[in-house]
């Protein structure tokens, strides 16, 4: 499930396996579904919308998130590593 850019619910849909992984990365968890399916599923939870092949996508939330409790079957959010340490600047030579 994304939100459009304007926040209405939306499921998603991959035409292949390299459009996903494109979009979401080699980890994403997935299963192959039909329309109706996809449909069925996501129509409760306000999803009236199938958004397929979608190009831009956010990161999924990391550590400062992983206090919320996660839906089941949710896999818990990765943690982002540290960025690297900026170089010391150069020190003045000694005379």
């Amino acid at each position: 499930m994304f939100r459009t850019p304007l926040g209405t619910r939306t499921a998603v849909a991959f035409t292949s396996k390299a459009a996903l992984v494109r979009a979401l990365g080699p980890e994403q968890r997935w299963v192959r579904l039909g329309e109706s399916a996809l449909r069925a599923l996501t129509a409760p939870l306000g999803a009236d919308r199938i958004t397929v092949d979608p190009l831009l996508t956010a990161r999924r939330p990391y550590a400062h998130h992983a206090a919320e409790p996660q839906a089941e079957g949710e896999p818990q959010p990765k943690q982002r590593p540290a960025p690297p340490a900026a170089p010391a600047p150069p020190q003045p030579a000694a005379h």
